[in-house]
């Protein structure tokens, strides 16, 4: 069993490939050498407006208000009202946005450590951690008010909830607690269906949750693919990330579990009858191709085969909920009311 921080335990393996985490060596010493002895990073750059935006996380936010898009146009037969459309998911957006900076504010000392993440603007010193946390508090504020205000206070609830559970829960406990804390936490990311569907009908339905569901069940293959990856770069900023504290054989073999299980959660819109015969011929054949990719990662040995399986499950996730829309609205006879 493990315990929180350092309570942790890090094995040592000798045979891993350490080149990541040595190549990120001198760099890091030298981004060190410039942090003062506090602990804070003296700004080594004039910050810009790019720097903020990178804050914000722009890509995974993306994705998450394509999930609530996606999720309010499944809510209703027609169109979402523009003011809906507009408002709710940029008060969504705002606030993703906001529990992005929080996460880049409270890792800004691992984020030195790690070669993928040694030049963030945080983790550089080119953002203050006050302006940080000052630009995170606006965002957040902006979301929540635009939500209350244009949309409803259920959606605003629940999306003050996600912004917790991912800035708060996760990203000061759980990542630091567990290896299970993708699993846990992953929740929290996956939300922004629901919040969508909240927004435009005010009630909480069991097709919403289904699709909470499938994100649910798409975050830890999706993820463990990267830290695979990543491993030693994990291992030397001590997060115990599931290739960091139980191998990479143990890891692959989850991924693949997990990847069975998305595929069988993948037919639940159908099966409920939500989604029509489309829909389900594309989850399967997008469920197909996850499976390949994750036997391939089991079973391989390629160097690129876990980021081949990482972009893949972007792409996975995307290309179902497109489908979903397709069927929606090209073929409504498909679905029951």
């Amino acid at each position: 069993m493990t315990g929180p921080g350092k309570g942790v335990y890090f094995p040592k393996d000798p045979h891993r490939d350490n080149s990541a985490a040595l190549a990120a060596e001198p760099e890091a010493k030298e981004q060190m050498d410039r942090t003062s002895g506090d602990g804070s990073t003296a700004a080594i750059e004039a910050a810009s407006w790019r720097d903020f935006y990178e804050l914000c996380k722009p890509r995974v936010v993306m994705l998450m208000i394509l999930t609530a898009i996606i999720g309010m146009l499944l809510a209703v037969p027609g169109m979402v009202p523009l003011d809906i459309l507009l408002l709710g998911n940029l008060g969504i957006a705002l606030s993703a946005a906001s529990a992005a900076v929080v996460n880049h504010l409270v890792d800004r000392h691992v984020d030195r450590k790690m070669a993928r993440t040694l030049n963030r603007p945080l983790a550089r010193g080119r953002v203050e951690p006050l302006h940080a946390s000052l630009f995170a508090l606006a965002l957040g504020l902006s979301g929540m008010l635009l939500l209350v205000v244009f949309v409803n206070t259920l959606t605003a609830v629940l999306t003050l909830a996600s912004l917790l559970g991912y800035a708060v829960i996760y990203t000061l406990f759980l990542k630091r607690a567990t290896p299970q804390n993708i699993v846990i936490g992953g929740i929290a990311g996956a939300t922004p269906p629901l919040l969508g569907w909240t927004a435009v009908t005010g009630e909480i339905h069991g097709h919403a949750l289904l699709l909470v569901l499938i994100i649910f069940a798409w975050t830890p293959p999706h993820f463990w693919a990267l830290a695979i990856h990543r491993r030693d770069e994990y291992a030397s900023a001590e997060i115990p990330m599931l290739p960091v504290t139980h191998g990479i054989l143990y890891t692959k073999m989850h991924v693949l579990l997990y990847t069975i299980i998305l595929v069988l959660v993948s037919v639940l819109p159908y099966s409920t009858g939500m989604l029509g015969p489309v829909y389900l011929a594309g989850a399967l054949v997008l469920g197909a191709g996850f499976l390949y990719w994750s036997l391939a990662m089991f079973l391989g040995s390629r160097p690129t085969v876990c980021m081949d399986t990482f972009r893949y499950s972007i792409f996975y996730l995307m290309a179902l909920f497109v489908m979903m829309l397709l069927d929606h609205y090209l073929f409504p006879l498909g679905q029951q009311s």
